[in-house]
């Protein structure tokens, strides 16, 4: 009977552990969003990451502002709004916080706008959202295992990157732009593919 008695314990040991584990690790979340709704997301994203080259970019802003602001803005409200839907059920949804992203991102499509507005709201909105963005991707990464730990990691990888490479290219380089700087500018452009594919990896079942 011992044996038994063992082998029956460490089978419910088991069994526990699994379903804590299940509460940790996430890989798709239902979002209730359709499927075409998020596949155009993630075009504005890879959209979002060819405009990022700084030549492209001061064109769009110049000729076509309001294209380049939804570019660099309905991709991350669809995402993150998405995510926000499908995180409600989890252990630890997280709710404000997504709301907070949400409310800067919408708040920081003005100044991509109107770039007149750049260091009235455009600076202020940047520093707040690298100082939302860091502890929000920390928190995913540290609660949650699987591909929605991924979000985390590159939530807050992507803000980094976004904020130091630019300046580091400013430094380095300078104010000159075109194919003496694409080499500093490769990482912002790839993390911004990298972390839209993590993101639809997790809505996308």
């Amino acid at each position: 009977m011992q044996p038994m008695e063992t082998s029956e314990r460490d089978a419910a040991v088991i069994e526990t552990v699994k379903s804590i584990e299940s509460q940790y690790r996430v890989d798709h979340v239902e979002s209730g969003l359709p499927r075409w709704l998020i596949e155009v997301a993630f075009a504005s994203y890879l959209l979002q990451a060819a405009i990022n080259w700084a030549p492209l970019m001061h064109w769009m802003e110049e000729h076509a502002p309001l294209a380049s602001a939804a570019i660099q803005t309905f991709g991350a409200l669809v995402m993150y709004f998405g995510l926000m839907r499908g995180m409600k059920p989890l252990y630890r949804p997280m709710t404000v916080a997504w709301w907070i992203v949400i409310v800067l991102n919408i708040v920081g499509f003005v100044p991509l706008l109107f770039p007149v507005l750049i260091e009235t709201v455009g600076l202020p909105t940047a520093v707040a959202l690298m100082l939302v963005y860091l502890p929000f991707g920390c928190a995913i990464a540290f609660c949650y295992r699987g591909r929605l730990r991924q979000v985390g990691i590159w939530m807050a990888l992507y803000i980094l990157i976004s904020s130091i490479i630019p300046v580091l290219s400013y430094l380095l380089v300078g104010p000159e732009s075109g194919l003496a700087n694409l080499p500093m500018e490769i990482p912002t452009i790839a993390v911004i593919v990298i972390y839209a594919w993590v993101q639809r990896r997790v809505l996308v079942k």
